[in-house]
């Protein structure tokens, strides 16, 4: 609640302000605004020159290092089947070993 009034009152006192310096306020944004679009315009300058050198070093790093698609999938394949074996074999275990004993006494 007190931020609204807080902000009711600066809303006020601009207004108020931009009445009464209206001629200084035109002279700061005739200042200001060229500066702001000079260091807005480097800004975005050098961050489009940082997108094209990563688009670069990736288009490179792409055409250097081919994918091999069929050698990870084959990985993958041996993989599963060694988790399958393995799962097989703990199956087989626990059909061997009898299950304890439980007896309940009263």
């Amino acid at each position: 609640m007190t931020t609204l009034v807080g902000g009711i009152i600066a809303l006020i006192l601009g207004f108020i302000g931009l009445g009464l310096w209206s001629s200084e306020f035109v002279i700061l944004l005739k200042g200001g605004i060229p500066i702001a679009l000079i260091l807005g315009g480097a800004l975005a300058t050098y961050l489009g020159v940082e997108e094209w050198k990563d688009a670069q070093s990736m288009q490179e790093t792409t055409a250097q290092t081919p994918v091999p698609v069929a050698t990870e999938a084959e990985k993958y394949r041996a993989e599963a089947e060694k988790y399958k074996a393995e799962l097989e074999s703990l199956k087989k275990q626990q059909e061997e070993t009898p299950a304890p004993d439980v007896t309940v006494e009263e």
